[in-house]
């Protein structure tokens, strides 16, 4: 099966249908799939568990791996270089991150950057700090980054940080370029390979565009449509930052992102969260509580903290990761800094 997976396709095989039902040469299809990274990660993973893996049957591994990415229940523990990886994988970790902690949404609650970034590592251990910075500048518009913050905004404005991430920091450098002066002809337009070599912009670099009444929209969208002609990295649809474009005679960078992150459309196309009028509904995984608190009510001398700890840890990996024996034998230990009770009621 899997040389199968691995050998090249026959040459009379021209042309494959992907999902928006248009014809496109096979290679090209699996670049854009990002099939052949999932089978490089799924050996290598089976490598390093070889052992482990030898009674669960290559075969079935293979099966319930593939299984698992195209249900998107494979990213919970990863590492950050795997779910930033491919826009599936981003796409994935978003739809986790809402389920997990959608009820800090229904109960109203109200963090801190830095307390989201610990919710994000409890997902992903190895989370940095700078793309939750990021987009805690985007909800607070470079404002003060420790206000607290909604569950809703902080992730609409996470997700267009995270899902578009080297367009986003693109934007920026086009951006002060402009606000420097220079005409739309000399404003250095980022190239897909120059993206990695940007430089991280600092608070009080990026803080200089609030002493500024911003840029003129139609010149930021002349720029920003040269550049999404030449870019391979995922960006907005054109249509929708048209639309935000044309609805200001003057724009900033954050007011910007700020559209973009609540725009509907943009939602869609990810395709990652529900809509802002379902953000709070989850029946399946309400249903799951629902048996897990029922089942510490009628556990007799169980310590109540203690099992609704590891009750919710057990409903994350069953509904959230089904692979887990596959891909997560860690196991996340939570420890006690004041905050847990709340951290963890929010891993809902």
């Amino acid at each position: 099966m899997l040389l199968m997976l691995m050998s090249p396709l026959s040459p009379e095989r021209t042309t494959t249908m992907n999902r928006f039902s248009s014809a496109v040469p096979d290679d090209e299809y699996l670049a854009d799939s990002k099939v052949l990274f999932y089978v490089s990660d799924a050996v290598s993973q089976l490598l390093e568990h070889k052992e482990e893996y030898t009674h669960f049957g290559v075969i079935r591994y293979f099966a319930e791996y593939f299984s698992s990415v195209k249900n998107s229940n494979h990213v919970l523990f990863r590492e950050y270089s795997y779910i930033r990886a491919t826009p599936h994988n981003r796409a994935s970790f978003l739809r986790v991150l809402w389920r997990c902690y959608r009820q800090i949404g229904k109960s109203g609650d109200l963090l801190s950057m830095l307390e989201y970034r610990s919710l994000l590592q409890l997902l992903c251990p190895d989370f940095p700090l700078e793309p939750v910075q990021n987009a805690a500048r985007i909800v607070l518009m470079d404002d003060a980054i420790d206000c607290l913050m909604s569950f809703s905004d902080f992730l609409f404005a996470f997700q267009l940080q995270f899902y578009y991430q080297e367009f986003v920091h693109s934007v920026l450098v086009i951006y002060q370029d402009l606000l420097a002066g220079k005409s739309p002809n000399t404003v250095i337009v980022p190239t897909s390979t120059s993206i990695e070599q940007l430089p991280s912009v600092t608070p009080e670099e990026s803080g200089k565009e609030q002493q500024q009444d911003g840029v003129e929209p139609s010149t930021l969208a002349q720029c920003i449509e040269a550049f999404c002609d030449r870019f391979k990295h995922s960006h907005p649809p054109r249509s929708c930052m048209t639309e935000v474009l044309e609805q200001t005679n003057r724009i900033s960078y954050y007011s910007f992102l700020m559209s973009l992150a609540k725009h509907e459309a943009i939602n869609q196309a990810i395709g990652a969260l529900p809509s802002k009028a379902e953000f709070l509904i989850d029946p399946e995984m309400d249903q799951e509580l629902d048996k897990l608190i029922a089942q510490i009510s009628v556990s007799p001398g169980s310590n109540s903290s203690g099992s609704a700890v590891g009750g919710l840890k057990e409903v994350l990996q069953r509904k959230a990761s089904p692979r887990r024996n596959i891909h997560h034998r860690r196991k996340i230990e939570v420890e006690s800094d004041g905050s847990t009770e709340e951290t963890d009621s929010s891993e809902n």
